[in-house]
């Protein structure tokens, strides 16, 4: 059945892939980028099936525009997929303020900013499904990655605690928590490397950041994939909750499973005793 999604972030990468095969399975698509003329652009120009609408999701006033424009549109708003985002690396120190707070603003201040325009509509129709796209660095922490890893794993957060809110309204929430693929992540425009420099990182700044340019383009992740399996979550009766996708992330997923059991049980003996004399278990 055709629904109408709103993908943010698609005049690149994996928003590109997610909005093209939307298009490509019947979907009407609200395509939403800071630059909406290069968005039509990519995605081969005017179609009856597509709104192309300027969206800079660090704008909730962006976010509500373009919220109105889709069901001015369409009528309605089916899903919502929160994909723009963009990486702060460094070593914690060499990170400034100044880009901490910008990375939370793009990666989790964002999605909330358009998730906050999409949900009154959401549940007016007493149906809707919010999906959002964090990371592998959102469930495990990473060398040189605090900025974003912070970032994904706040996001994280918020959307396990958000299903609770709307799930009484027919909404449903999935985290989607992607491994390396080969999108536009890692060039420059959506990669910002540290602001500062310290000479304790030095030696090791430098080669991780040779490193991760060298990996760009070399991701094993087919996003075209990806895009497909969002689709497939998108048309389920009872969607996914937290969708681990591609085989490294599922194998790092399984890694920090067993490592939280393994830290809670090697904690029992000297946490799990803590309660008042008097409290009853």
């Amino acid at each position: 059945m055709s629904k109408v999604i709103v993908v943010t972030g698609a005049g690149r990468g994996l928003g590109t892939d997610i909005a093209r095969e939307a298009l490509v399975a019947g979907h009407r698509v609200v395509a939403t980028g800071r630059r909406p003329e290069e968005v039509e652009k990519t995605l081969g120009g005017p179609q009856d099936n597509l709104l192309v609408t300027r969206l800079d999701v660090t704008s909730l006033d962006d976010a509500q525009a373009a919220a109105q424009a889709a069901v001015d549109r369409f009528g309605r708003i089916d899903v919502l997929i929160n994909n723009a985002g963009n990486l702060f690396t460094g070593y914690f120190e060499e990170i400034s303020p100044a880009q901490m707070r910008q990375q939370f603003e793009t990666n989790l201040f964002g999605p909330m900013n358009v998730t906050r325009a999409v949900l009154p509509i959401m549940r007016k129709q007493r149906a809707g499904h919010v999906i959002t796209i964090t990371s592998t660095a959102g469930l495990v922490g990473m060398e040189f990655t605090s900025a974003y890893a912070a970032s994904k794993f706040a996001e994280e957060g918020w959307m396990e605690s958000l299903r609770y809110d709307v799930e009484p309204y027919n909404i449903h929430t999935t985290v989607v928590e992607p491994g390396y693929f080969r999108t536009e992540l890692l060039v420059d425009g959506s990669t910002t490397w540290p602001e500062l420099s310290i000479d304790d990182y030095a030696p090791r700044t430098a080669p991780r950041i040779a490193g991760m340019k060298s990996m760009n383009g070399q991701q094993p992740g087919d996003p075209a994939k990806l895009a497909r399996a969002l689709l497939t979550i998108a048309d389920q009766d009872k969607p996914l909750q937290r969708f681990v996708a591609g085989a490294d992330a599922i194998e790092a997923a399984q890694d920090k499973a067993r490592e939280l059991l393994a830290q809670a049980e090697a904690s029992r003996e000297l946490g799990g005793n803590l309660a008042h004399d008097d409290a009853h278990a």
